[in-house]
């Protein structure tokens, strides 16, 4: 079971059975992860010092932009109709299958694919632009392709998608207002 103790408003730490410290952002809170009886925390929030406030930036940026952006409304019919009609255009492109696409409400990310070849899509992404919903979908299935975030994966990515980086920002743009949204999340 996790131990976390927070400390103040600035930071979350969290202890578990790892062997090495990680840093991690949820919904704009900064979270450590620290292996037990860890006991250098500053020493590492200073290490990332630069890290950590750059991602707080970006996280304000998205923050103030998401002001600005207005929900789809779509119903979950419409959904999923689009969801099946993109993967099968997108797979079809790509030469690849995909067995199942599964629908639920994911807390982290908008969807992943397995490498059984099922598509899990969340179900919040049913009120982001249609643009949004075909660049995640395209995303996951290049997974099927490569697996990682690494440079290969990335140049897949931006044959369909030059401005891949702008979607993935206009991704967490969505992501804080959903967040903002109670009436959507419940």
């Amino acid at each position: 079971m996790d131990e976390a103790k927070s400390y103040g408003s600035n930071y979350e730490m969290v202890y578990r059975d790892i062997k090495y410290p990680r840093l991690e952002f949820k919904t704009g809170k900064l979270i450590l992860i620290l292996p037990r009886n860890y006991e250098n925390h500053e020493i590492f929030i200073e290490k990332h010092a630069r890290w950590i406030e750059k991602k707080k930036n970006f996280i304000e940026t998205s923050l103030m932009e998401s002001k600005n952006k207005k929900l789809v409304e779509r119903s979950l019919i419409e959904f999923k109709s689009l969801i099946y009609n993109l993967t099968e255009s997108i797979s079809k492109k790509l030469e690849l299958k995909i067995n199942n696409i599964y629908f639920r409400k994911m807390k982290t990310k908008w969807g992943s694919c397995s490498s059984k070849k099922n598509l899990t899509i969340n179900t919040l992404l049913r009120y982001l632009p249609e643009n949004l919903i075909e660049y995640v979908i395209f995303h996951e299935i290049v997974h099927l392709i490569e697996k990682k975030h690494n440079e290969q994966f990335w140049k897949i990515i931006s044959r369909r998608f030059e401005n891949y980086q702008e979607m993935e920002k206009e991704l967490f743009v969505y992501w804080f207002l959903l967040q903002t949204r109670t009436e959507v999340i419940l």
